[in-house]
């Protein structure tokens, strides 16, 4: 039965997106096409703060409770996020982490191209260059390079999250995983997927490349109740009581750098991940008797708490006001229509604002080769 409380979350979250895009993003927009480095860092910030929003309702409104075990992070640094795929949540459940532990600017997430369609969220993610993949490795190679190699030129620390896993654990996925399993005589998994190593190997060879990565951070994230394996969960007030994450931290120099034994590694890591999920389910349901990480968050929980009251207050007298400007002023309502139609269009033509902001990056780069070329010809 939907709930009420479940209706005022995803309807924060829309509102919070859409009337954000549209007033607080494209303002920003021209700006791509003079630096898109500093468009980058610009709209990184923009988007940061709402990302506040889902944490702060999800901890002050509905009472989750956030537990991270394991080494942490070291803030600002640049990584790769490897994360089991428990619901269809679970990258939106980070950066509760990753507001105690690191920047949510930093964040980039590989995400499936479909969501890039939804008004509010998937304008938000494409002027935040999320990485929206087909989920067919021979159409998303070409542009997991120019991403990454954008990311490396601009010097933007990321620190990018993938699920190996391509899609979350239910019944349909794991029979799928254990079929998989059968025919290449693996070992069956109960609490995840194999992971598939193809892009996670690539990304890091790429970003090794672009001298843009320090670490892994491998992250096992796990609900000891109310697991919201979809939006119709949370829609229905399933919201999660609690959500551990145990992160270990792989400097990229313990890391391996040929193909071959990086996928071991992965598959490695997969291994673990079903032996610590299998002892928090069927043991105390905890990672870590202590509940503390090695490395301490970069922010207090006072800070914390501020964050998440300014964001719930900003964002309530954002959405308010917005409501009565559009009511009160012809202008905010033409300009309101203007934008929507611009965010539909250039997607239909050109396939999303991130490949717009690609290939300004794409332009200037060349034409600085020119310079260059002609310069040294001089």
């Amino acid at each position: 039965m939907v709930s009420w409380k479940g209706i005022y979350f995803l309807l924060a979250l829309f509102l919070g997106s859409f009337f954000g895009s549209i007033f607080m993003l494209s303002p920003f927009l021209p700006l791509m096409v003079i630096s898109p480095a500093w468009y980058r860092w610009v709209t990184d910030c923009v988007v940061a703060t709402w990302l506040t929003l889902p944490v702060a309702l999800l901890e002050m409104v509905f009472g989750a409770k956030v537990v991270v075990t394991g080494d942490g992070f070291v803030p600002g640094e640049r990584s790769v996020i490897i994360m089991n795929h428990r619901t269809r949540m679970d990258w939106m459940f980070l950066w509760n982490c990753l507001l105690r532990y690191s920047y949510l600017r930093l964040e980039k997430i590989c995400l499936k191209s479909s969501l890039k369609s939804i008004p509010g969220f998937g304008w938000a993610m494409q002027v935040a260059a999320f990485v929206f993949i087909q989920r067919k490795w021979e159409d998303d190679k070409s542009h997991f390079e120019k991403m990454l190699d954008y990311f490396c030129d601009i010097r933007e620390p990321l620190q990018l999250l993938i699920f190996p896993e391509g899609t979350d654990l239910t019944a349909n996925t794991k029979a799928r995983s254990n079929e998989f399993a059968e025919r290449n005589g693996l070992r069956k998994y109960e609490y995840v997927l194999h992971p598939r190593t193809t892009g996670f190997t690539f990304v890091v060879e790429r970003l090794r490349e672009g001298n843009n990565l320090d670490a892994i951070h491998d992250i096992t994230v796990a609900y000891p109740q109310n697991i919201p394996q979809t939006e119709k969960h949370l829609l229905n007030g399933n919201f999660p009581k609690e959500i551990h994450f145990h992160v270990q931290r792989y400097p990229i120099e313990t890391v391996p750098t040929a193909k071959e034994e990086l996928q071991l590694w992965c598959q490695k890591r997969w291994e673990e991940k079903e032996q610590r999920l299998r002892q928090f389910y069927e043991g105390a349901k905890c990672f870590d008797a202590t509940g503390r990480s090695v490395i301490p968050p970069c922010k207090s929980e006072l800070r914390v708490l501020v964050v998440k009251c300014v964001s719930l207050l900003y964002w309530t007298a954002f959405t308010l006001g917005v409501c009565v400007l559009l009511y009160t002023c012809s202008f905010a309502r033409w300009y309101f229509v203007a934008v929507i139609v611009f965010f539909v269009v250039q997607q239909k033509i050109f396939g999303g604002l991130e490949l717009i902001e690609l290939a300004c990056h794409q332009y200037f780069k060349r034409q600085q080769q020119i310079h260059a070329t002609k310069a040294k010809s001089t």
